[in-house]
């Protein structure tokens, strides 16, 4: 009986059973390169000029639309420094399609409102809006920094980073204590810290020799003049987010989980670019597409559902004379997104035997979505079919992924972008415990079996 049920039924496999010392080792020494790389690719911005930093030292040069392209060149485009796509020139013809991962790069923040400083009772904050799904009640009384640019009224753009380095201040929002806070703790969770009140403390300081009212806010304009030489007009064309402050540290006393701010959707980011790194002479044309506002619906100039992508392929396309069209229709596309691991101390939110768990390697998705699949792109069995075997191939551990119970909830990635460009797709990527919070926990396992996942899909035919 043991035999045949060895034989019939489907059977997960944990990740630490599998991997002999060489692979182990291998393991560790990629998530050295991933933690290096989470903690100074703390926001899109970054993440994107980090990846291009690497890209340059392993080969890549920007694509200039005016030289030859040939098998074996290695390309990228950066879109506004937030959409970064890179490429690996294949043998093969255009026309027999290419092989895609798309990950993104934005993660839930808080963002500078236009006009964010103001004084209250000798303090000065910044006004927030945030940005993608937070639960708000976890972002206040945790250390932030601050990121961003400044587009100054000359034409000059100046880049803000405070709170990154061990000799800067941090920021925080301030929160009531249990004390005075009866009637808060009355309130849902959703509503007991309103968006209005995630104002970050800046200074208490008012500026010597000035009187009046703002004088702690003119000092504090009077560091950020002096620092990034700005106005707070030009806080009108800028973009600077608040993101925790929390350093990449290994977790767990084995010392087997990540934890880190940002993991969805930058361990995806950093399988697919360390894979394309390391891919060379494929037959089919390897794509990278590292790309921004999935967390508010892929929208803008440097979302999924941009033509900058098109633009990319198009330009590629044209100079071996095919049609996009046909180069999209025999493609194959991975949407590289993390999914929820199952957490024992919630399991009531999880269908277990449809659930990835932590360490059973990269997570494969059919379908996303919310109640009957809204929103979702829905692989197709021969898709699924097609994964499975890269993944065998390539001796890649995999599991199911379903994002919690029907009717729980739902999420979504840009896998659907690039089904409607006629590209059949699937998603695949990493679990991940406390998702969207301001500190992340992956399996150093599951990020090494995804980076495995994507560097397999690069070389496949």
């Amino acid at each position: 009986m043991s035999e045949l049920k060895d034989k019939l039924f489907y059977k997960q496999k944990h990740v630490h059973d599998i991997l002999d010392e060489a692979e182990t080792a291998a393991s560790e020494a990629y998530c050295k390169k991933y933690m290096d790389y989470l903690q100074r690719a703390k926001t899109e911005r970054l993440a994107a000029a980090e990846a291009i930093v690497l890209a340059e030292k392993y080969g890549f040069r920007e694509f200039d639309r005016d030289a030859p392209l040939k098998a074996g060149d290695k390309i990228y485009r950066c879109v506004q420094g937030k959409l970064l796509l890179l490429a690996v020139v294949g043998t093969d013809s255009l026309e027999k399609g290419v092989n895609l991962c798309a990950a993104h790069i934005d993660s839930p923040r808080l963002d500078l409102k236009q006009i964010p400083l103001y004084e209250d009772h000798e303090l000065a904050y910044f006004k927030t809006h945030y940005y993608g799904g937070i639960r708000k009640y976890q972002w206040v009384t945790i250390p932030l920094e601050l990121h961003g640019v400044v587009s100054l009224a000359n034409g000059e753009t100046v880049t803000v980073n405070i709170g990154a380095d061990p000799g800067d201040p941090i920021f925080c929002v301030s929160d009531l204590l249990p004390h005075l806070a009866a009637k808060q703790s009355e309130q849902p969770l959703a509503k007991a810290i309103p968006g209005e009140k995630l104002n970050i403390i800046m200074g208490s300081l008012p500026l010597k020799g000035e009187e009046g009212s703002d004088r702690v806010k003119l000092g504090v304009m009077k560091l950020l003049n002096e620092k990034y030489g700005i106005t707070e007009e030009d806080f009108l064309s800028a973009e600077i987010e608040a993101v925790p402050a929390f350093p990449v540290r290994e977790a767990g006393i084995d010392r087997s989980l990540i934890a880190g701010y940002g993991q969805d959707d930058r361990v995806c980011a950093f399988a697919e670019l360390q894979a394309i790194y390391e891919t060379e002479n494929p037959v089919r044309t390897a794509v990278c597409i590292l790309t921004d506002k999935e967390e508010i619906g892929s929208v803008g100039v440097t979302g999924m559902i941009s033509e900058a992508f098109e633009c990319f392929m198009g330009d590629m396309c044209d100079k071996q004379g095919v049609k996009l069209a046909h180069c999209f229709e025999n493609s194959f596309c991975v949407s590289a997104d993390v999914t929820n691991a199952f957490d024992p101390t919630w399991p009531e939110v999880s269908e277990i035997r449809n659930n990835s768990k932590l360490n059973y390697g990269v997570a494969i998705a059919k379908f996303t979505g919310r109640g009957g699949k809204s929103g979702s792109n829905d692989a197709s069995a021969e898709t699924m079919g097609r994964i499975r075997k890269i993944f065998a191939a390539n001796g890649v551990t995999w599991q199911y992924a379903e994002l919690g119970r029907v009717d729980e909830g739902g999420g979504g990635t840009v896998a659907c972008y690039m089904g409607n460009r006629n590209i059949p797709t699937v998603d695949a990527g990493t679990p991940v415990l406390a998702m969207h919070s301001p500190y992340e926990l992956t399996a150093k396992y599951d990020c090494y079996m995804t980076y495995k996942a994507m560097k397999a899909v690069y070389a496949s035919r």
